[in-house]
């Protein structure tokens, strides 16, 4: 079994379920006392949190490819950015390390052409809905048609998110608003939904959407273990 890095704390509340995910899915495929072999590296969020909001990407982007520095040495075998956001340094990984990163847009996008779905919704935080470097290699790469919430659903989005999720608090108002979301986006056509913030499996299930989600922690994960065990 190959090991496992992953940069996480970002949040340490969705690194949490990468953990449990990849030792519950290497004992599923393995059985008896197997477990993943992970090696973890875990951020200090609120550095990390406060270069976003200050629009200081390279010094957030420096803190990931410090990370995927330490793994490598550390003798990791691959590299996950265990947040959608952090994937804006992921051009600066590759490039810093030698062991592959398995991109989790990619891994994503993957999953939603075996459904042969092309129009999907997309949540996540502001940065992840508005900046280019997610949607565009969504598009590009993969072409999926991609859309995002309106002005005031993105705002609420990103504040669910840092206001409550990252900080381990699920509420049953902000599931509900997050329901209204997703049937605007699906009324705008959306064929699928991205959950795309590691932080959204939480509060997000299959019984809030009427079309298929797709969480990115879980096909991660999912991703994480087929490498693993090849």
């Amino acid at each position: 079994m190959k090991v496992i890095g992953l940069i996480g704390g970002m949040s340490w509340e969705s690194t949490a379920h990468y953990y449990e995910l990849l030792n519950q899915g290497a004992k599923q495929r393995l059985g008896g006392r197997h477990s993943a072999k992970v090696l973890l590296y875990s951020i200090d969020f609120d550095e990390l949190a406060t270069f976003q909001h200050a629009n200081r990407w390279d010094e957030a982007n420096a803190l990931v490819v410090d990370a995927a520095k330490r793994l490598e040495r550390g003798g990791a075998d691959c590299v996950l950015i265990c947040a959608n956001t952090m994937h804006t340094a992921a051009p600066e990984v590759e490039a810093a390390v030698k062991i592959p990163l398995l991109h989790l847009c990619d891994v994503t996008a993957e999953a939603i052409l075996r459904t042969v779905k092309k129009e999907v919704g997309l949540l996540g935080t502001a940065f992840t809905m508005e900046m280019p470097f997610y949607k565009d290699r969504l598009t590009q790469k993969f072409g999926l048609e991609v859309l995002v919430p309106n002005d005031v659903d993105r705002a609420e989005t990103h504040r669910i998110i840092f206001d409550e999720l990252v900080h381990g608090r699920v509420l049953p108002e902000s599931k509900q608003k997050y329901r209204e979301i997703i049937g605007r986006l699906i009324a705008d056509g959306s064929e699928a939904i991205i959950l795309g913030c590691t932080e959204l499996m939480m509060i997000i299930g299959p019984e809030d959407s009427a079309v298929p989600l797709f969480d990115t922690t879980t096909l991660h994960c999912e991703a994480a273990l087929d490498f693993a065990l090849k």
